[in-house]
């Protein structure tokens, strides 16, 4: 998995490529927790994201309860296979997708 991060004064964006699961949702959670200091909006791209575990879904999780807080978070370009897994586990009604 690949991570890009890009701030725009309290706007950040971070763009996740490959795969979250098991393996690399720590790596997220970590980049997370040392980035949402003084950010208001946080936006997930996942053009490029090619699969979501349930160990994914709980980083989203944390990261929407902290920023639930703040200005909010966002997902956004949500290919099929994850769109359905949000779908099916409800996420789709928790999330801002776009």
């Amino acid at each position: 998995m690949t991570i890009n991060k890009n701030l725009n004064g309290t706007d950040l964006t971070i763009a996740i490529e490959g795969r979250l699961d098991t393996t690399t949702a720590p790596q997220l959670e970590q980049e997370l927790n040392a980035s949402l200091e003084g950010v208001n909006t946080l936006t997930l791209d996942f053009s490029d994201l090619d699969y979501i575990s349930s160990a994914g879904l709980r980083v989203l999780l944390s990261a929407h309860k902290t920023m639930s807080k703040k200005g909010g978070m966002k997902v956004t370009h949500v290919n099929e296979m994850v769109s359905d897994v949000f779908d099916v586990t409800g996420f789709a009604d928790i999330l801002n997708i776009e």
